[in-house]
């Protein structure tokens, strides 16, 4: 008997936006150990203490976020007490790999580019509040 595998071309998305300062909770938040376990396990790399943030607007963002919305992704499970997130590869600068992340929590804002990888990306790419930034998304 043959089994037959469905087989998905993964669709990237091609964005910018503008480099932007957090609220700086992202350093505390992973650096929690389930949160480094859940990323090495789920996306194969430990999290660089804090995140790199992007302002994203425009109708390619608003079609991202529709694509995105349809999408699995990949499941952060919390722990008790934190809220579940769902995460997409991404490609920031051309160069550095990571993952976007959006918490399931109410309220978060709707132009918010939430970016973890293994490395300072702030630092690594040399950029300031206002820099235009790209980003490629792997749905």
């Amino acid at each position: 008997m043959a089994v037959t595998e469905r087989v998905t071309e993964a669709e990237t998305l091609l964005l910018a936006g503008e480099a932007c300062s957090g609220l700086g909770e992202g350093a505390a938040f992973t650096r929690l150990e389930w949160v480094r376990r859940e990323f090495l396990a789920r996306l194969g790399f430990e999290p660089y203490p804090g995140t790199f943030n992007l302002r994203m607007a425009g109708p390619e963002w608003e079609e991202a976020r529709r694509v995105m919305a349809r999408e699995a992704g990949i499941a952060i499970t919390p722990e008790a007490g934190f809220c579940a997130a769902k995460c997409f590869h991404v490609v920031v600068g051309g160069c550095i790999t990571g993952a976007v992340v959006f918490p399931a929590v109410a309220g978060y804002p709707a132009d918010k580019f939430e970016v973890v990888s293994a490395v300072p990306v702030r630092q690594a790419l040399g950029v300031s509040d206002g820099d235009s930034v790209a980003v490629s998304i792997v749905c």
